[in-house]
């Protein structure tokens, strides 16, 4: 069979998942999901032959929905598609596992990435959360030693408005992480050959990777803009 033939005939099987009941009673989260996957497959040319969903954290690979999915995709040979990577799981050892058995895995949101920037962007992806999770708890720790109350509203209110500088930090540090996100993803371009700033642009466009701002496309300039950032 010419790869063609074999492109336009893939069979996918589309993965939902939302983390809380109420998203998964209200349906929001699980239909905006399943509208991004059922384009996606329908511009790849594929036939989607199951549908599965979850209501549960990205953390629990034991999910009914996850599983099924899995079965079905082993039993016709088909394609995983979800509407993110990390509605098919929140583990990058899990995602590297069903990637290393054959699982054939697509992200809608990153319609030309390849397996290795899916292992990139799911191990980026779960080491952040884990930052993110180490800064919450020491912050939480610091301040029950301060002596702060924590959880529920208590009628505190600040006295003063909040910090302006406290806000532009936070979204100093949010960039600086973007861009440290995206170095392995350049690295990767480069060493396959790509170079100039207007060459990195168009390649990160067609594998679907998202600039820093999470929406819009790469320019040379967003490309000099994120390197000059992780020169600093």
């Amino acid at each position: 069979m010419h790869a063609t033939q074999h492109s336009a005939s893939r069979l996918a099987v589309g993965l939902y998942r939302v983390s809380t009941a109420e998203q998964g009673h209200s349906g929001l989260g699980l239909e905006a999901q399943q509208a991004s996957v059922r384009s996606f497959v329908a511009a790849q040319g594929w036939t989607l032959v199951a549908e599965f969903s979850d209501i549960a954290s990205g953390k629990d690979d034991r999910r009914p929905g996850f599983q099924a999915a899995l079965a079905r995709c082993r039993q016709l040979g088909a394609v995983l598609v979800a509407a993110r990577l990390d509605r098919i799981t929140r583990r990058a050892h899990t995602l590297s596992q069903l990637l290393e058995d054959g699982t054939a895995i697509r992200a809608a949101d990153m319609p030309g990435a390849d397996e290795l920037m899916l292992r990139i962007y799911a191990a980026m992806a779960q080491k952040e959360r884990e930052l993110i999770s180490e800064r919450t708890r020491a912050a939480l720790a610091a301040a029950k030693a301060r002596g702060t109350v924590l959880g529920g509203d208590r009628g505190y209110r600040p006295a003063t408005g909040p910090d302006s500088g406290g806000a532009a930090a936070a979204r100093r540090l949010a960039a600086d992480q973007a861009a440290h996100r995206l170095v392995l993803v350049l690295e990767h371009l480069r060493a396959e050959g790509v170079r100039g700033h207007a060459s990195l642009a168009r390649a990160l466009n067609v594998r679907g990777v998202l600039p820093p701002a999470g929406r819009g496309a790469w320019t040379h300039t967003t490309v000099a803009r994120v390197l000059e950032r992780l020169r600093a």
